[in-house]
């Protein structure tokens, strides 16, 4: 018999499309680097309807080759991204340094942690300088779906055209 929860578990991570991110990586005709493994939603509303966040999966693979992933953008709802070292004898250790620009500030990142976005904010580029082992890689954005700033802002084109 079904349990009354069932409907809350995800047992089968999706594997993100390539149109699922269309202002970061790929869609923004940036190639994606080969030291990415797959990438997982964790939660969307798609998955468990009542779900009003969202949230990825990837590990990152070891790179000497310095690589930009993803390309300056926005949301209109906060975000928190997340880096967690692979070594469970020194979870604080990331084994990588990668960085991250936030409203044009650099960041050069070492540690396992995470940086939360305030909606608004404009945040990357995000690439790896090196990565010495894998390490893995989430972002959980405080909304049911991902949406991108170019979905967005053409949203709002339309609107304005609609209104003319």
């Amino acid at each position: 018999m079904p349990g009354k929860y069932d409907h809350l578990f995800v047992t089968q991570m999706p594997v993100c499309g390539p149109d699922d991110f269309n202002n970061e990586g790929e869609a923004a005709e940036l190639a994606p680097p080969k030291n990415l493994g797959e990438a997982n939603w964790l939660l969307h509303a798609g998955l468990v309807p009542d779900a009003k966040v969202n949230m990825t999966h990837i590990w990152i693979h070891e790179t000497e080759v310095p690589e930009l992933w993803v390309v300056p953008h926005v949301h209109d709802y906060d975000e928190i991204l997340i880096w967690t070292g692979g070594d469970p004898d020194n979870p604080h250790d990331l084994g990588a340094e990668i960085y991250m620009d936030i409203e044009g500030e650099r960041h050069t990142i070492t540690t396992s942690g995470c940086v939360y976005i305030p909606a608004g904010v404009e945040h990357c580029p995000l690439g790896f300088n090196r990565v010495d082992r894998p390490f893995r890689f989430s972002a959980l954005s405080l909304a049911p779906h991902y949406v991108s700033d170019r979905e967005e802002r053409a949203a709002e084109r339309a609107r304005a055209s609609l209104e003319d």
